[in-house]
């Protein structure tokens, strides 16, 4: 999905179409996203095989939405792959439950994963980045996109209890879940590949525990933690564990790299904001809460209304699907003044919903947030310049935005 918009072109709404996987690969959503704002705050679509679905693409009403699970259930399925289809792990599986039991499991995950608490894990996230980005370092090109799909796993995996040999695997079948169209991680058909990726995460997970209790090994990790989650007092069953481990592996594998790679695309774009951040570090806090609203890689979240809701200057009827459009909430000029530039010294910058927003907003942003961080003083104190060494390659996906390839070519800084 191109993250700059093209020439402003003002799109026929009655012939937009939101799932059209071409719009997100080749083309350029944000225009129509903008005139949805403007004059179709509430839009309904119809798709040929019967499914329907509204979308609200305005700040407020993407927060609402999100927000409040009394009036938008995510108990039904929260992304639009599985549109029309309910979620069979509704109100087990993390990402597919309201509160109060989805407080009950994620609040004792989230100690772990507080600023506070990944703050002590800097040492060794910067240790993994460094390594990470000594390859580029010999000016050859260095496809940041691709490798760094592998990224999350490296910073990660010690932290969920995963061994290093597991981490490619995992990594190409979280990829096949979010964009279960793409060529590069398509197995058969669409259906085939999201339901092989579902089955072996899943098992992978409740092997994994299956063989904790058979061994009695303990340690601090975040699947381990979770098997001593206790909502409501009693145990989660292996096949809960399995589910929710699954939300985890999902969460911590699948934004975070296209964030990277499309906030350094923008840097490409625009030398003078590199040059910005690296004439004064104290800026990649924030280029870090830029990158992450230019890049919104979790374009969208899915809920279902609960009774008829009014919402955006229309109703949507009792179980009806609506889809939140976090990558046009992030680009409202209502919130975000001049919203298509990339700005990294935005005084608002940090008021994105790219983590979500509400109950399910994401556990894992604190350590997100230090991961990308660290990448930024790691990049800008290595590179002077970095220039693009082919074309991009956008995701075929209208849930994830982000890049297959992004080649580049660095040159290294010279110290004074």
């Amino acid at each position: 999905m191109r993250l700059t918009p093209g020439p402003a072109r003002g799109p026929d709404l009655d012939d937009v179409d939101l799932f059209d996987l071409d719009l997100y690969t080749g083309g350029d959503p944000h225009p129509v996203w903008d005139v949805m704002r403007r004059q179709a705050p509430l839009h309904h679509q119809v798709l040929p095989d019967g499914r329907e679905f509204w979308s609200v693409t305005r700040y407020d009403d993407v927060c609402r939405v999100l927000g409040d699970h009394r009036e938008f259930t995510s108990e039904r399925g929260t992304v639009p792959t599985h549109l029309g289809t309910d979620d069979v792990a509704a109100g087990v599986l993390l990402t597919s439950t309201d509160p109060p039991r989805h407080t009950e499991v994620r609040r004792p995950l989230g100690v772990k994963l507080t600023a506070r608490a990944v703050k002590s894990w800097e040492d060794s996230v910067r240790r993994t980045i460094a390594a990470f980005l000594e390859p580029a370092l010999d000016g050859e090109p260095f496809d940041l996109a691709e490798r760094a799909l592998l990224l999350p796993a490296m910073v990660t995996g010690p932290l969920l209890g995963i061994p290093e040999k597991d981490w490619a695997e995992l990594v190409q079948l979280t990829a096949m879940v979010t964009a279960p169209s793409d060529p590069h991680f398509l197995e058969g058909s669409e259906a085939a590949t999201l339901a092989i990726a579902h089955h072996e995460l899943v098992s992978y997970v409740r092997d994994w525990v299956r063989a904790r209790r058979r061994t009695g090994f303990e340690d601090d990790s975040l699947l381990h933690h979770l098997m001593n989650v206790r909502p409501g007092g009693a145990a989660l069953s292996d096949e809960e564990i399995a589910l929710d481990g699954y939300s985890i592996l999902l969460g911590a594998n699948v934004t975070t790299p296209h964030t990277v790679s499309g906030t350094v695309h923008a840097l490409i774009e625009r030398p003078e904001q590199f040059d910005k951040a690296q004439a004064d570090p104290t800026l990649i806090p924030n280029l870090v809460e830029e990158g992450l609203r230019w890049t919104s890689a979790a374009c969208n979240f899915m809920r279902y209304a609960v009774d008829d809701v009014e919402i955006a200057g229309g109703t949507v009827p009792a179980r009806g699907a609506v889809v939140a459009w976090i990558g046009s909430a992030n680009r409202d000029a209502s919130r975000f003044p001049d919203p298509h530039t990339f700005d990294l010294t935005r005084v608002n910058a940090k008021r994105h919903v790219a983590f979500g927003f509400g109950p399910h907003f994401c556990i894992g942003a604190p350590l997100a947030r230090l991961t990308l961080r660290v990448f930024f003083e790691e990049l800008l104190q290595r590179f002077g310049s970095i220039d693009l060494a082919g074309e991009p390659q956008h995701l075929r996906s209208y849930f994830i935005a982000g890049m297959t390839h992004l080649p580049i070519s660095a040159q290294k800084r010279r110290t004074p």
